[in-house]
């Protein structure tokens, strides 16, 4: 059987039980081998989020197990000729001596490429984590070579847990590149993502309607110079909480300050945000029609859902806790969470402890999972890749495109999709 509590368990516990603490038990390591985000070929792994800005490559220094599976990111036309690799062999993964080998390698990158790179990304694996390395120097001495911007993101799995996870250190690193610029004040940056915000997401519109003339995002930079100039935003939006790090740093370096915007399902949650959002920014937002439409279409949603049960997953562009309790107070059957529990998601189990206790939440990366068995009976909706894999009897929304929903506009489309 696998492990679960319910969110009437949870809510009564206290704490975080050891269960969703991956560091307290073996991994089963569903949700990254579901969506092959590890090494990255689906989804924003390290390996493609090191190289969203353009006119950059990527040396993976790395034993021969962890860089093969890049091949399958590879093959897609917009990674063709950008990754390069420095095998390390056993008397490297014992000595270091590899190290050594790094500036002339990227030497060789440069010169080899008739258009030459902007920026090389040294991507390093565990290997390195264990030997302790100093990247930032081998980087700088890379640099110092070849007179091309190097800069290091890490493939630790080991410190995925940890203060600085690497989805979070490689966000850091991107956005270190950026040099102080005279501001322009109808410039605004979107930070959080790798790929585009949907253009269906209304805040373009409050925005431009506010005044702002340019938005920029990491996934749309034309050229390395389009992404230095997002260091002449007037304020960041921070859209994802793993930026959050790297908007402190652009904040303390070039004094841009920044509004963390989260992704909500609960257009209620959305209208306060917009509000608070408003005041903070100074920007007048009028989102009454758009608050109107996302209700009414969740609302007719709902009704039309009664009977059935639903299942999320993590593999999702949601917070699944958050879902789940906008869709449990509408009245919906909310069965399965399958997500790991962290502080975050207190507030939202609380809430669902009140309305739908027996909901159960599994952590996908407990070894419990290889014997979970679908007993789900009658009509069962599944939201998030991983949800499906669970429940191949139902029906699948997988809402994992990497073209990002949000606000009023992803509930709408959420509803429609499904």
């Amino acid at each position: 059987m696998s492990s679960f509590y319910t969110v009437k368990e949870l809510a009564d516990a206290g704490s975080i039980p050891d269960l969703y603490q991956v560091t307290k038990h073996l991994v089963f390591s569903s949700p990254a081998t579901l969506a092959y985000n590890s090494p990255g070929a689906e989804g924003f792994g390290v390996k493609r989020a090191g190289l969203s800005i353009p006119e950059s490559v990527m040396l993976i220094v790395s034993p021969a197990c962890c860089g093969r599976n890049t091949s399958q990111i590879s093959s897609m036309d917009r990674y063709r000729n950008r990754f390069f690799y420095l095998q390390m062999d056993e008397t490297d993964l014992v000595t270091g001596r590899h190290l050594k080998s790094i500036p002339q390698a990227v030497g060789e990158i440069v010169d080899y490429l008739e258009v030459k790179p902007k920026l090389v990304m040294i991507c390093a694996t565990c290997a390195d984590a264990l030997l302790g390395t100093d990247w930032e120097r081998v980087c700088r001495r890379a640099e110092e070579n070849t007179g091309v911007r190097v800069r290091p993101c890490y493939m630790y799995a080991l410190t995925r847990e940890g203060l600085r996870p690497p989805m979070v250190h490689v966000r850091q690193s991107l956005y270190s590149l950026l040099e102080k610029r005279d501001k322009v004040s109808t410039s605004v940056n979107l930070l959080g993502f790798f790929s585009p915000v949907s253009e269906s997401w209304e805040m373009f519109s409050y925005l431009r309607k506010a005044g702002v003339k340019t938005i920029r995002q990491i996934s749309t930079c034309a050229s390395f110079e389009e992404f230095l100039r997002m260091s002449e935003a007037n304020f960041n939006l921070v859209l994802n909480p793993e930026c959050r790090p790297a908007a402190d740093d652009l904040a303390s370096r070039l004094n841009i300050p920044y509004v963390e915007l989260r992704r909500f399902y609960d257009p209620d949650r959305i209208h306060r945000q917009y509000g608070a959002f408003s005041g903070a920014a100074g920007i007048m937002i009028d989102d009454g029609d758009d608050y109107r439409a996302a209700s009414e279409a969740l609302d007719s949603f709902c009704d039309r859902m009664r009977g059935y049960s639903i299942s999320i997953g993590e593999c999702a562009n949601a917070d699944p806790f958050e879902l789940a309790l906008t869709l449990a107070k509408r009245g919906l059957s909310v069965r399965e969470i399958f997500a790991p529990v962290n502080e975050e998601s207190g507030w939202y189990i609380r809430g669902l402890s009140e309305i739908s206790p027996d909901t159960r939440v599994y952590c996908s990366q407990d070894p419990s999972m290889l014997y979970y068995e679908d007993d789900a009976e009658g009509d069962c909706l599944t939201i998030g890749k991983d949800a499906a894999y669970y429940h191949p009897r139902a029906v699948h929304v997988y809402w994992n495109s990497d073209v990002q929903p949000y606000g009023y506009a992803a509930v709408r489309e959420l509803v429609e999709k499904i």
